[in-house]
């Protein structure tokens, strides 16, 4: 079976837990670089790639690296990459994004038509064509140019697997499925434990709480670029889902509540739920923050609160996490872990985090701030248990 190289685009500062997803998939990791992980498979990984990680962008199947410093080295360095392996004679292929940061090449439109250029013509070459009719299943290339050196990607996934196809209704600053499944995955969290979000919104973290707590695979319902490539054959997309519905786990007794002052997206959270199948495992509610109150131990906050970008909420947020702070403050034994882009958020609610972890939410710089609650006693072995040793 071929072994392909592949990469997994991720948020800056979420590589490890990407890196781990990817183990634990079983494929090997080549290289961690800023925002991505390399990692090797056969063709099952094209498949079970997009279908099961939840923190990565997108699947890249990687087909070159290479330096360039001028436009010519990038023609002639693009042309003589094996294209005709992967794109067949009535694919249809472009350059959909290129990216340059410090290097001589820079214009991406530029980079854009001289690597089409380039790749018709090694194709016309080994095809012995003059004109490819591109009527053909999609290979859009995504290429990145750093400090020189450029990587070339063919996007195996096409929208972007953040969109799993559950989230028809969201709020106004809504956080990604892939950076909320990283957020929780970030935490001690199981599914065994009550975890609250006082800021859910349309529902993002307690849904992917809910997905993780029960392994249901992301990508179980929506569709792949690459369903249809000669290099990533039917049977393997087939035998992918099958073990999705394998592993998923049914009537998992799960406490996720999520609770927001709009009542509007307190019924969208809830409609988002019921599309992802996770509607039966979370509690939603329209209650402001205040109000959040429980009488159980050890439970978590996990939850995006309002970073104030626009100049008139930042004027409310000492106040809001002031409000936090005191909130927390009286859920005994509790963790919360909070991403916010307010740089003096700790300081409002009043008490030193444990852990802080900067991570990128696209250009913007935000603080995954953990305020770490004791461990639950381990739960004692029954007597019936002591005396059948």
């Amino acid at each position: 079976m071929s072994q392909y190289e592949f990469i997994a685009p991720c948020h800056f500062g979420l590589e490890s837990v990407l890196k781990k997803e990817v183990m634990d998939l079983g494929y090997e990791i080549k290289q961690v670089e800023d925002g991505k992980v390399i990692f090797t498979g056969d063709e099952t990984a094209f498949a079970r790639a997009n279908i099961f990680l939840r923190t990565t962008e997108r699947i890249l199947l990687k087909v070159g690296k290479f330096k360039a410093e001028s436009f010519d080295e990038l023609f002639e360095k693009t042309k003589a990459l094996p294209w005709e392996n992967y794109i067949p004679k009535d694919g249809k292929f472009w350059v959909a994004k290129a990216t340059s940061i410090k290097s001589k090449v820079f214009s991406p439109s530029d980079i854009q038509s001289i690597m089409k250029k380039a790749i018709v013509e090694r194709l016309k070459l080994v095809y012995k064509m003059d004109w490819f009719p591109e009527d053909g299943e999609q290979y859009p290339i995504r290429v990145t140019f750093m400090k020189d050196e450029i990587t070339i990607g063919i996007d195996t996934s096409g929208e972007s697997l953040h969109k799993r196809g559950y989230r028809k209704m969201a709020s106004k600053a809504p956080i990604t499925e892939t950076l909320a499944a990283a957020l929780i995955m970030l935490t001690p969290w199981k599914e065994d434990r009550i975890l609250v979000d006082p800021f859910c919104g349309s529902g993002t973290i307690p849904i992917e709480a809910a997905m993780l707590g029960a392994n249901i695979a992301p990508g179980m319902n929506r569709s792949f670029l690459a369903e249809n490539w000669k290099l990533a054959p039917k049977k393997v997309w087939y035998q992918a889902i099958e073990e999705a519905n394998d592993v998923r786990k049914k009537d998992v007794p799960m406490s996720i509540q999520g609770y927001d002052i709009d009542g509007d997206i307190i019924k969208a959270a809830r409609q988002n739920a019921a599309l992802a199948e996770v509607d039966s495992y979370i509690h939603f509610q329209q209650r402001p923050l205040s109000e959040l109150s429980h009488s159980k131990k050890y439970g978590f906050i996990i939850t995006n609160p309002p970073y104030g970008e626009r100049l008139e909420d930042r004027e409310a947020l000492p106040a809001l996490y002031k409000e936090i702070g005191n909130v927390y403050a009286k859920l005994d034994s509790w963790s919360m872990f909070l991403i916010t882009s307010y740089e003096d958020a700790v300081k409002y609610i009043g008490r030193k985090e444990d852990k802080n972890r900067k991570i990128y939410n696209g250009m913007l710089k935000t603080y995954f701030y953990q305020f770490m609650g004791p461990r639950p006693p381990k739960k004692s072995i029954s007597l019936s248990n002591e005396e059948n040793e």
